[in-house]
C-alpha cells in the first residue's frame, strides 16, 4: 500500500483571475437553482387566494394556475400585498375597476353594488369571462417573476453573492474545494 499526498493551491474567489473566476462561474452556474428555487412564489401565490401547478421558462414558457378563491378576493389580497408599482396590482386593480362597471351595468339601476335577478344568467356568463382574462393575467404576471427570479439566480451578482457568502475556497480549474 501507497501513500500520496497530493498539494495544491486555494484561493478565495476574489483571489482568482478573470479566466478561472469565469470557470469559476460556469461550473456553478446552478448552484442557486439546483433546489426548489421557486418555492417562495408558489407560498405568495398560496397566501393570496391561487395555486401554482406548474410552470416552464423554456420551449413552452407558462404558468398554470388554479384559483381557490373568486377573482374579487384574489384581486383584493393582491391589493393589500403588492405596492402600486406592480404589475399584479395594476391588473388586480383594474379587474376590481371592471368588476364593478359590470355589477352596475347588471343592477336595477338604483342599486348599483348589487346584481338584479332577472340579469343574474347574463351576469354570471360575463362575469366568468372576466375571471377567466384575470386568471390568465395572473398566470402571465406569474410566469414573468418566475422568470426573472430564476434570471437573477442565474445571474454572475447572484451567483458571487452565494460564493462570497458561503466564503467557498476554489483551485486553479475552478473547482470547489
Amino acid at each position: 500500500m501507497k501513500e500520496i499526498i497530493k498539494k495544491f493551491m486555494v484561493y478565495k474567489y476574489d483571489e482568482l483571475t478573470e479566466d478561472q473566476k469565469l470557470k469559476v462561474l460556469e461550473k456553478q452556474a446552478d448552484i442557486n437553482v439546483d433546489h426548489e428555487w421557486w418555492k417562495y412564489i408558489y407560498g405568495e401565490a398560496k397566501d393570496l387566494g391561487f395555486k401554482i401547478e406548474g410552470f416552464d421558462l423554456d420551449r413552452n414558457n407558462y404558468c398554470k394556475i388554479k384559483m381557490i378563491d373568486s377573482g374579487c378576493e384574489i384581486a383584493e389580497e393582491i391589493i393589500k400585498n403588492h405596492g402600486e408599482s406592480c404589475e399584479t396590482y395594476k391588473h388586480a386593480k383594474q379587474f376590481l375597476d371592471y368588476w364593478k362597471t359590470l355589477v352596475e351595468k347588471y343592477s336595477d339601476g338604483i342599486n348599483k353594488d348589487q346584481v338584479h335577478e332577472n340579469n343574474e344568467y347574463e351576469f354570471d356568463q360575463d362575469a366568468d369571462e372576466l375571471e377567466e382574462e384575470f386568471k390568465k393575467t395572473l398566470q402571465e404576471d406569474y410566469r414573468i417573476m418566475l422568470q426573472q427570479e430564476y434570471d437573477y439566480l442565474t445571474s454572475r451578482e447572484a451567483i458571487e453573492e452565494i460564493i462570497k457568502a458561503n466564503d467557498y475556497d476554489f483551485t486553479e480549474d475552478g473547482d470547489i474545494y
